[in-house]
């Protein structure tokens, strides 16, 4: 019966719509009409390019509002979060078939424009991805103006060689506005191995010229104590950055909780899956919200090799090919940093010499 009233409903409205033209005809000209409709179709099609991967999720065939719930409840809260979704996600989120999860996907693409586009597109794109300072002159020139947003930047090094520093620096210098190398936006920090310091944010934020009081409010700490806990904290953290000003997501650091919890060659091919899919979280969190990802990660000795530097990061091949930056940090004389950038899709490698002060990271 509602099936029928709402269809009722439509074909009055219908048949509304096709008799008031021909009462208007007498007292509007057709040229002025025409005008003003081409106009209302410019904003209408302005609307929907603006509005384009935002609308509700209803709007996609064969969601409901009980289906748009869960999918919002398991962190799909837009259009182009379900396009850019595995079918195994969408799934379990939903909780329908595989088919129809299949479907949704096609159509959220589509309502997207999700697919092929030429370079010169993509060129054009690229030109608001943001860059945000390190507080070290040399260190931005290494990375072309500072680390980019759209990215997972990695730092990895021995204990002591600044990786948490940097973190901090960076949950600082991002709210400072654009002109000064920040993003003007918020940080979120992901502690798993209990380095953050309030305190020493205060120091940095002095250094920089920004009230330490308003700078910790801006900052965001999570402690996690299990690689689940980190995963499920990375959720959380792309539903909070979809709503508030936050354009700065470190982890600090990536691996040390995976490294613990996964013991010995029989399980190297589990830690490596699920942290397979904690990177893909990430490179989506840094890539549908236009914001900077920050991962630092422990390393390993190979005592076997007799030439070279026996420092190696963890993670494998699975993180070195997710990674879009990847720096190595060590410890120089005289108080000093050495910063190298080991791989890049568009930068050549390189070194940044910097130090680590009470106000933070100088030339």
């Amino acid at each position: 019966m509602a099936d029928e009233k709402i269809e009722e409903t439509e074909e009055e409205a219908l048949d509304e719509n096709e008799e008031s033209p021909a009462e208007e005809v007498e007292d509007k000209e057709p040229e002025e009409a025409t005008e003003e409709d081409s106009d209302k179709d410019d904003e209408i099609d302005d609307d929907l390019e603006e509005d384009e991967g935002e609308g509700s999720l209803e709007d996609l065939e064969g969601i409901g509002p009980a289906t748009a719930k869960k999918l919002m409840d398991g962190g799909y809260s837009t259009i182009k979060s379900v396009a850019t979704a595995a079918i195994g996600d969408i799934t379990e989120a939903a909780e329908i078939s595989e088919a129809k999860a299949k479907k949704v996907i096609t159509l959220a693409k589509e309502k997207c424009n999700m697919g092929f586009e030429s370079a010169d597109t993509l060129l054009i794109k690229r030109q608001d991805i943001g860059k945000l300072t390190t507080g070290s002159e040399t260190f931005d020139t290494l990375l072309a103006g500072g680390m980019e947003t759209q990215a997972i930047t990695e730092c990895y090094g021995e204990w002591g060689s600044g990786k948490s520093q940097v973190a901090m620096q960076l949950a600082v210098t991002v709210q400072l506005p654009p002109d000064k190398g920040g993003l003007g936006g918020e940080a979120l920090f992901i502690d798993t191995e209990n380095t953050f310091r309030p305190e020493r944010v205060v120091q940095m934020a002095k250094g920089v010229g920004i009230d330490p009081d308003e700078a910790l409010k801006k900052i965001h700490v999570a402690r996690a104590y299990t690689s689940d806990d980190q995963m499920l904290m990375t959720e959380k953290a792309a539903e909070m950055v979809r709503n508030s000003d936050i354009r700065l997501v470190i982890v600090d650091s990536l691996t040390s909780l995976f490294r613990a919890e996964y013991v010995g060659r029989g399980t190297l091919a589990a830690r490596q899956q699920k942290l397979n899919r904690h990177l893909s979280t990430l490179h989506k969190l840094a890539d549908l919200n236009n914001c900077v990802v920050y991962v630092t990660n422990q390393v390993m000795s190979k005592p076997d090799m007799f030439f070279g530097d026996p420092t190696k990061p963890i993670g494998g091949h699975i993180l070195g090919h997710s990674a879009t930056f990847r720096i190595y940090l060590r410890k120089s004389k005289a108080g000093k940093r050495i910063a190298r950038l080991v791989d890049s899709p568009n930068l050549p490698d390189g070194e940044a010499v910097f130090k680590v002060t009470e106000n933070g990271l100088e030339d």
